[in-house]
């Protein structure tokens, strides 16, 4: 990879997977400015789009506290590249993870989601064993009807269990309020307000019960602008929208963030002036939440994938771009894009500046 680094983006083989590094870091600073600076609570992004620590360490730069992670396997990532402050906003369940769990807090402080008291005393037991307290935090379930345990007496019940556990941290709750992400202005305005407002009424009555309560964790790229301010939040979680992609902008009405993130394809077919075909396809940017979108030439009607062809159908003829030619792909969705690729090219002035392997794909267990 480093005889890359200079070159022009077009000297690439394809598929490749590109950031443009002055979006990156103009989206950094503007999520790290609503969340940190405006509304004044923590910012903890997520890191299931990104895969790498070189974005997550940008983030820290730029005033994050810490991580946050779906999966140990991505913590355990996180952590070997230096990141000490990490929350894992889903459940470990199992003997052979939480045996990684319990170790991996010997080298960070790693914060995990539970709902359940057994699982809870699973790791309050390995964690008596290895000599670690981890921090534990309550999921909620807000509206979502994922995983999570319902707001109000349940999650007081929960609370009042954990801070028993002489070998696990209690530090407070946890949330994901994505049942109002499609929704626009004053309605998504208020469905988060309702939703976190369940949160932070049961974090009341927790505190009422003379259990103290440190973290209030909720957010995404989809509310983040409306979760950070609402009252009683502690740290944010969204992540996703330091790269952006067309999902978040088209279905969940985020603004003011630049497409960072793209796929740099090769032209392999031209079967008329109206039908472009690339050799990035699903396997290259995924198939779901959102098409992705042509730049630079012109109004496309549809852009489908199939396995390894992109086929792209124009409003109107053109001669360009034609076979061999570069192109330029913003992917439907990032999330499920990045982790298709091994290594994330950072491209300043179309030209390479970095090459970042994934370190995160993979990463499911």
């Amino acid at each position: 990879m480093n005889n890359l680094i200079g070159q022009p983006k077009e000297s690439l083989d394809t598929p490749a997977l590109l950031v443009d590094l002055d979006l990156l870091q103009k989206n950094i600073e503007r999520m790290a400015k609503i969340i940190i600076h405006d509304a004044g609570v923590a910012w903890r992004p997520h890191s299931k789009a990104m895969k790498t620590p070189a974005l997550a360490h940008m983030c820290l730069q730029a005033g994050a506290i810490g991580i946050t992670c779906a999966k140990l396997g991505e913590a355990e990532v996180m952590a070997a590249a230096g990141i000490h402050d990490i929350l894992i906003a889903n459940e470990i369940v199992g003997s052979r993870k939480i045996e990684r769990l319990v170790n991996l807090c010997r080298h960070a402080d790693v914060m995990v989601c539970v709902d359940h008291i057994d699982n809870a005393r699973a790791i309050d037991q390995a964690a008596q064993q290895v000599g670690v307290r981890p921090r534990v935090v309550i999921e909620v379930d807000v509206g979502m009807h994922r995983a999570g345990v319902a707001p109000g007496q349940a999650s007081l019940t929960l609370a009042q269990q954990l801070f028993e556990l002489k070998n696990l941290r209690f530090a407070g709750l946890q949330t994901w309020e994505a049942h109002v992400l499609t929704t626009r202005g004053d309605e998504k305005k208020q469905g988060v307000a309702q939703a976190l407002k369940l949160l932070t009424d049961t974090a009341d009555q927790i505190r009422a019960a003379g259990i103290p309560i440190d973290i209030i964790s909720c957010g995404g790229t989809g509310t983040y602008w409306v979760s950070a301010f609402a009252p009683g939040i502690t740290e944010i979680e969204a992540g996703g929208g330091i790269l952006f992609d067309a999902h978040y902008h088209h279905h969940f009405g985020v603004e003011g963030h630049d497409y960072a993130l793209s796929v740099l394809a090769t032209v392999t077919s031209r079967p008329s002036p109206t039908r472009i075909i690339c050799d990035a396809g699903f396997k290259t940017m995924g198939n779901n939440h959102a098409a992705p979108e042509l730049l630079g030439f012109g109004d496309v009607e549809a852009f489908k994938l199939s396995a390894e062809h992109g086929s792209v159908l124009l409003k109107e003829p053109s001669d360009a771009p034609q076979i061999g030619d570069k192109i330029d792909i913003i992917p439907g969705y990032s999330d499920s894009t990045v982790f298709l690729h091994d290594v994330l090219y950072g491209i300043r002035n179309g030209r390479v500046e970095t090459a970042w392997p994934l370190l995160g794909r993979g990463k499911l267990q």
